[in-house]
Order: C-alpha cells, then structure tokens, then sequence
C-alpha cells in the first residue's frame, strides 16, 4: 500500500500536480438536425494539456486552426481530410476552428482552453464569411 502510495505522489508531482488530461471527441458531420456542415459539438471548454479528437464522420471534412483566431504561441494545426485528428491544446487561450472545405457554409467550432473569462475583443476581426461568424457569434454567447 505504502508503495502505491508513493508511486501516485511521485506520478502526480511529476505531472505538475494535476490529474491525468482528458480527450474530447469531436464529430465532423455533413448534417445535424436542422443544420448542416457542423462540428459536434460546436463549443468545448477543456483544460490545458487536454486533448481533442476530431473525427470525420463524413467523408470530407477536416479540422484546422484559423490564423487569426489562435492565441499567441500556439501551434497552428491541420488535419487532413477525411483523417481523424488529435490535438493537444497547451495554450490557454480561445481558438477558432475551420473545415477548409466548408468553412464559407459555417462549418467553425470554438475550442476555449483553460480559466478564460471571454474571447478576445479581436476574435472576429478581418474577413469571416458571414454564415461562419454567426456561427462563431452563437458559440461566443456560450461563454
């Protein structure tokens, strides 16, 4: 028992103190209910050191960070389509994710990461089409 102990002391202190990361799945789908090309869900909060698994449940879709819509210091990312994709998310932060091929049609989900309060007041600056920035609004009112 002692050494069970000692090993889950030592396991956690070496994890910087906190519990095993958690992995989020993440469909792609070509329609959900009334609505068509969706991430599902569309708006996640997860933890630093959290993991999101997005997968193409219909053929055609990716999963990729918008320029833009990253925090500083994050690792841009791109899936390719039809792939299923893991990404670790390090950086606090609000992130916008896209669909290349259907971004236009709105196909966008948020991924917020860590003790975020609201999105930055830039989110939705520059050139967003506008069926994916009323998406991008909804999922924003989520906070």
């Amino acid at each position: 028992m002692l050494r069970t102990i000692t090993a889950a002391v030592l396991f956690t202190a070496f994890m910087g103190g906190t519990a095993l990361a958690d992995t989020f799945e993440v469909k792609m789908l070509n329609k959900n209910g009334d609505q068509t090309m969706v991430f599902e869900p569309d708006f996640l909060r997860v933890a630093p050191g959290d993991t999101v698994k997005f997968v193409p449940t219909d053929k055609g879709h990716n999963a990729q960070s918008i320029k833009n819509m990253t925090p500083a210091g994050a690792e841009p990312f791109a899936g390719r389509l039809g792939k299923e994709l893991d990404v670790t998310f390090d950086t606090s932060g609000v992130y916008g994710i896209e669909c290349k091929p259907h971004y236009a049609m709105g196909m966008v989900m948020t991924v917020v990461v860590g003790d975020v309060a609201n999105a930055p007041e830039d989110f939705l600056a520059g050139r967003i089409p506008p069926k994916a920035k009323a998406r991008f609004e909804a999922q924003l009112a989520k906070f």
